[in-house]
């Protein structure tokens, strides 16, 4: 025995912490600031939004968005019949209900019962955390408090020219910043896919929804 195994470990060791401090770094640097900012204009993203006080000095904020050719009231009830057992959170469902976050696939209709969302009241998921209702403003803005003073959430619906703006704010003050910032691509990818498909989601059902209540044509 020449007593070189755990040498030849903590190199390794060594070198796969150096190569993630590097790759980390340049995820940062390169890819980072796309993600957190999909689809949001540069006018969006400087903006203040409804909820930001919640959580004061954030580590991240993500500020994402999408243009929906549908009028507001199209596109809140979808919004607000978010959640487990309720309309579902349009994203990949798949994934959301292997991980118990849904019991069942999201819906592609109204649901009237659960249209009365108010502030106070609670979006209930199957494995939590639950997300609580902060503050809200029918057809303008539904603010979410997952972790009270760390975690918050704003979905706000713009009306732009010819169409409305839905724009996720997103302010987090969890853990710490050196360990969010070693853990980004991880966090990061998976948030980033869930949101971006969460968004579309909202936006097809919305536009389909404006489309069939649009009058015929004479």
């Amino acid at each position: 025995m020449t007593g070189s195994g755990p040498p030849h470990l903590t190199a390794l060791i060594r070198n796969c912490v150096i190569g993630w401090m590097a790759s980390t770094a340049i995820y940062h640097a390169a890819l980072r600031p796309h993600l957190l900012r999909w689809g949001a204009t540069r006018g969006e993203r400087a903006a203040s939004m409804p909820g930001d006080s919640l959580v004061a000095d954030p580590f991240v904020v993500s500020t994402r968005a999408v243009s929906i050719r549908a009028a507001p009231g199209s596109i809140w009830p979808w919004l607000a019949q978010m959640g487990d057992g309720r309309g579902g959170l349009y994203s990949y469902d798949f994934l959301d209900r292997a991980f118990g976050i849904l019991s069942r696939p999201s819906v592609n209709r109204i649901l009237p019962e659960f249209q009365q969302l108010g502030a106070g009241d609670v979006i209930p998921l199957g494995r939590g955390p639950d997300w609580p209702v902060a503050a809200l403003d029918r057809e303008r803005h539904l603010v979410l408090e997952p972790v009270p003073a760390r975690v918050s959430w704003c979905f706000a619906l713009n009306r732009d020219t010819n169409a409305t703006r839905l724009v996720s704010r997103v302010r987090i003050r969890i853990y710490t910043r050196p360990v969010l910032w070693v853990l980004a691509p991880l966090i990061d990818l998976v948030w980033f896919i869930m949101e971006r498909r969460m968004l579309l989601g909202i936006r097809a059902r919305a536009e389909r929804l404006e489309n069939t209540q649009a009058p015929e044509e004479q």
